[in-house]
């Protein structure tokens, strides 16, 4: 599949590589018992493509995204300076590009206690956007019942233009989310930006599960 456009980022900037090009991708985070996370993710064709491992018991996040197990080479980082996670600002780089920032992801600390939600920055630091867990009611039964019986959407939006949407399903070993950026036909949303928003949802549920 084709790169919708170019991305809301820059016009000067290259082409993306090949495992953003998708508009559907499934991402899966399997437990390692004490020694953290590791997150796949694939392609339409059931294709390995992006793989990292998030490490148990680290005060600030450092997420290094490979495109494949073999770690060789690393695409992306998701990093934050912030020691405590309830409302932080987390940083995707480029590392192809340099260390490029590609833009940010801010958690809305207190409003995700209720219901998840998220804020799209762009490199400069500038809000274009949100991705924001399904519905308040369902929110809410997720956190007083057990999670995983009640599948959960998130949508994203760039100003008032659906973009993506995820849709979790999981248990208390595997959780997966399905990405779609079908809708994003003008590629407002950058796909770097959009894989690193379903690899920090994983990760913070991880954390809270």
């Amino acid at each position: 599949m084709e790169y919708a456009a170019q991305s809301f980022m820059s016009n000067q900037a290259p082409p993306p590589l090949i495992p953003f090009q998708h508009s559907s991708y499934l991402a899966r985070r399997k437990v390692l018992k004490l020694f953290g996370g590791a997150f796949h993710i694939f392609d339409p064709s059931g294709n390995v493509v992006l793989y990292c491992k998030q490490k148990a018991f680290k005060l600030k996040e450092d997420i290094r995204i490979y495109t494949g197990e073999d770690m060789a080479t690393e695409v992306l980082t998701v990093r934050t300076d912030q020691v405590i996670d309830f409302g932080a600002t987390y940083h995707v780089h480029d590392s192809q590009q340099g260390g490029l920032r590609v833009g940010s992801l801010k958690r809305k600390g207190l409003k995700s206690m209720l219901r998840d939600e998220w804020v799209l920055l762009d490199s400069a630091g500038q809000e274009i956007g949100s991705i924001l867990e399904d519905s308040a009611a369902l929110a809410l039964l997720r956190r007083v019942m057990v999670g995983w019986l009640l599948p959960q959407n998130y949508y994203g939006t760039i100003g008032n233009k659906p973009v993506s949407v995820f849709t979790r399903n999981f248990n208390p070993i595997v959780s997966t989310i399905k990405l779609d950026f079908s809708m994003d036909s003008q590629g407002l949303l950058d796909r770097r930006l959009g894989i690193a928003a379903v690899i920090m949802l994983l990760a913070i549920d991880g954390k809270q599960s």
